[in-house]
């Protein structure tokens, strides 16, 4: 079984959220089933170092494509994905990907925001015919990629390479969709009548990528089973629950997992000092770097400190945060904050790293640091307002940092609260600021007990969140499209 993973994120090449993580770690276990052969597409982003990963380019693979009245060149490069036989393509495009050292640029003009992902679905394409990479499935990311989805059914739909190729879409986040004007289409040379209508990708007049994948795909991977059921309900279904609920029988909820080789305080080599759970003392060696590298006025180990490593959007829950950051100044307690996003919210934590005693903050993302991060803190806040999975709870319990967390989506599906038997988090269900205050005053109020602290973060630990799992529902999902 060939399959073809196409991503705009893929780590440790590029990362920018869990989407990366994802499609760097899953491949990994579905190739341990020795029928699977899998190629997986990314764009060759700026910000890829080749020299530290050996990408090197194809020769002759040198490719022009037409898209409108426009001339685009093309160069496909290299690699295998780190500790794996697993072929990675780098899609070249300097005029779309290399001249940027982001993965998502800020404030580009949105058609060509959308030409980039365009031209790169379609050169995915042909350069799985230039490969004879023939797939039996291929399986897209978000919006990025769900234009696939749209060229297959349109201009692929008489090619005789993909006449027997099934796909399968991911909604790793709802909230993204690709929507913009229909004059895009004149872009893409699509055949119109096949893909703009109210069953495939057009939406209130305009064209909505993701809604085209939902429809064309034959089956839907939602990224946590909680979430799935969310996103049929107008609250969280960002106006595609309609869509959705029109398709039930294509959709399956399957939770993320984490690199448990990576991710492993016992072997990581970013921490100060490792640990395990029978070491857990040694947590402290590495919590005392953090207090002094953000500088806290109190620097007592004894003292809880709260993590969060986030992007900085609303989706995360932050403006609790910020209702709440007088009454967080009180507690006894540390907060330190990683992450990068909407400048109100980077604004917002500068100031209060600038004026509080014990909320401390960097803006940006450092892999290094945010590994010294989980490994220092106590616990880990995530108050999202919605959340597909999150991984950063599982990466926090997998460091025994116990995560407070808002019930919804994979949050809901991944932790067990306080006081429930083998409870791995605390968790608050309002999207409100005194309800998670109230969270982090229950946390800290266990924290005080260490008994029942150190019976949680034992059992967090323990818990397995690893992808062995997941990626058996997913070669089910596989192996049922292609009998």
């Amino acid at each position: 079984m060939k399959i073809l993973f196409a991503s705009n994120e893929v780590a440790p090449f590029s990362k920018a959220g869990g989407l990366g993580d994802v499609v760097g770690s899953l491949p990994k276990e579905l190739i341990k089933d020795e029928n699977v052969e899998i190629a997986i597409f990314t764009p060759l982003h700026g910000c890829v170092d080749k020299e530290k990963y050996n990408i090197k380019e194809l020769p002759d693979s040198q490719l022009k494509i037409l898209f409108g009245y426009q001339m685009r060149e093309f160069k496909l490069y290299v690699t295998k994905l780190p500790d794996t036989n697993i072929n990675v393509f780098f899609v070249d495009s300097i005029y779309y990907f290399g001249c940027f050292n982001e993965v998502y640029p800020k404030w580009l003009f949105e058609n060509y925001e959308h030409e980039r992902y365009i031209a790169f679905s379609q050169a995915v394409l042909e350069y799985a015919k230039y490969l004879n990479f023939k797939p039996d499935i291929i399986h897209t990311n978000d919006w990025h990629t769900a234009i696939m989805n749209s060229y297959l059914v349109s201009n692929y739909n008489l090619d005789e390479f993909y006449k027997n190729t099934k796909t399968v879409f991911s909604i790793h986040n709802l909230a993204y969709q690709g929507v913009t004007d229909p004059s895009i289409l004149d872009f893409t040379n699509m055949q119109k009548h096949r893909v703009y209508h109210h069953l495939g990708i057009e939406h209130f007049g305009h064209v909505n990528w993701m809604k085209g994948a939902i429809n064309f795909a034959d089956k839907i991977i939602v990224v946590s089973p909680k979430y799935a059921s969310e996103i049929m309900t107008e609250e969280f279904g960002e106006g595609m629950d309609f869509t959705l609920r029109a398709v039930p029988y294509k959709i399956c909820g399957i939770l993320n997992g984490i690199d448990y080789k990576f991710f492993n305080p016992e072997t990581d080599k970013y921490l100060t000092i490792n640990y395990n759970i029978n070491l857990i003392q040694n947590k402290e060696k590495n919590k005392e770097e953090i207090l002094n590298k953000f500088g806290f006025k109190n620097k007592d180990l004894k003292r809880p400190l709260i993590a969060l490593i986030s992007r900085l959007v609303d989706q995360k829950g932050l403006s609790l945060i910020r209702d709440m950051e007088y009454e967080l100044q009180k507690l006894d307690a540390n907060f330190v904050i990683l992450g990068s996003g909407d400048k109100d919210y980077e604004n917002l934590f500068i100031w209060l790293s600038n004026n509080t005693e014990n909320i401390r903050a960097q803006i940006g993302y450092n892999e290094s640091l945010a590994h010294k991060i989980y490994a220092a803190s106590d616990m880990f806040l995530m108050p999202s307002k919605f959340e597909p999975c999150g991984l950063g709870q599982l990466i926090a319990m997998r460091y025994g940092s116990l995560p407070i967390v808002r019930a919804t989506g994979g949050l809901e599906d991944t932790i067990i609260g306080y006081p429930l038997n083998d409870s791995t988090g605390f968790k608050f269900w309002r999207f409100n600021g005194y309800d998670m205050l109230d969270a982090i005053k229950c946390a800290l109020y266990v924290y005080n007990d260490k008994y029942t602290f150190n019976a949680m973060r034992k059992s967090a630990m323990n818990a397995d969140f690893s992808w062995e799992k997941s990626a058996k529902k997913y070669l089910k999902v596989y192996y049922e499209l292609l009998s």
